[in-house]
């Protein structure tokens, strides 16, 4: 592990952990993480960002579309944004989409789903379906799409991903997710376990969160617990997650499931580094690390018959 995790993940357990264990005001949550995303993630240099529309039968989302200096693919990475249902926003991960997109060169579209409590579920799933069924509206092929996510953003990629499966829809190229929540029933061993080594989340306030997300929906849904699902006939799936987070066994249990029904999935494990590293791709050398095989996989997909 470089310096710099070491120093990130001091900072993140002594200041940004205790804020998040003890602030309520989804508000709060909100402004606090626009205000750190601009001050610490930033695009390459010649990113275009602009809002427009997509929109499929009566209904129509903003997506932020972030399109790289070199543009040559016509992939489009479909990236679900996290912060527990309840936060985040694209503005604040477009720049690590942005780091995707040049790897690929080729565009990311980043839906503003709505958050809860002002819209618990379904509100967000139907918003990422509607983005999903608005590119394909717009012209742009299943197999030319990879649908990505991190942390709760992780939950709507698969969850998306399930649905389609159990719809028997055309699927995407493959799926991507970084630190997903799989179980909304927080059975994974590591939730307790790795409580005290993760640097970032608050374990004693995910009930609090999937109260304010579900509003008395069940924590099984494979619509919000994507490890109930069913993936067979599902494209790769790529997923990283750190060996001291509580999201740990969310992610190896979930890489289990895909296998065990046939799905080509790969679990890249980092050592100590904090949930969603490879936001931290200005600063953090293992997250450009975690980009490039990343790419390097998504590259492959993208090239491969529909």
């Amino acid at each position: 592990m470089s310096l710099r995790a070491r120093l990130l993940n001091g900072w993140l357990r002594r200041v940004e952990k205790p804020f998040l264990a003890r602030c309520e005001d989804p508000k709060l949550l909100r402004n606090r993480f626009e205000t750190t995303a601009r001050l610490l993630f930033h695009p390459p240099r010649g990113t275009q960002m602009q809002w427009h529309v997509l929109e499929h039968g009566q209904r129509r989302i903003e997506v932020l579309d972030v399109v790289p200096r070199e543009l040559e693919s016509d992939g489009v990475i479909l990236y679900l944004h996290g912060g527990g249902f309840v936060f985040g926003s694209p503005r604040v991960y477009a720049a690590m989409a942005a780091q995707i997109g040049k790897r690929l060169k080729a565009r990311a579209v980043l839906p503003k789903y709505r958050l809860a409590p002002e819209a618990p579920f379904p509100a967000a799933f139907e918003d990422v379906r509607l983005a999903w069924d608005g590119l394909i509206g717009s012209g742009v092929q299943p197999g030319q799409i990879v649908i990505g996510g991190d942390s709760a953003g992780g939950a709507l990629a698969l969850g998306l991903l399930g649905q389609l499966v159990a719809e028997k829809m055309p699927l995407p190229a493959g799926v991507f997710c970084f630190s997903p929540l799989t179980d909304m029933t927080y059975s994974g061993e590591s939730f307790a376990k790795n409580a005290e080594a993760e640097v970032l989340l608050a374990a004693e306030r995910a009930s609090h969160m999937a109260e304010l997300y579900l509003a008395g929906h069940s924590h099984t849904d494979p619509r919000v617990s994507p490890l109930f699902a069913d993936f067979q006939v599902a494209p790769p799936v790529w997923i990283s997650v750190g060996d001291t987070e509580i999201l740990y066994d969310d992610a190896r249990r979930m890489a289990a499931r895909l296998k065990e029904q046939g799905v080509a999935a790969t679990l890249h494990e980092g050592r100590d580094l904090p949930h969603v590293w490879p936001m931290f791709h200005n600063t953090l050398p293992e997250a450009r690390e975690t980009l490039d095989a990343l790419a390097a996989c998504l590259r492959q997909r993208l090239a491969a018959p529909a």
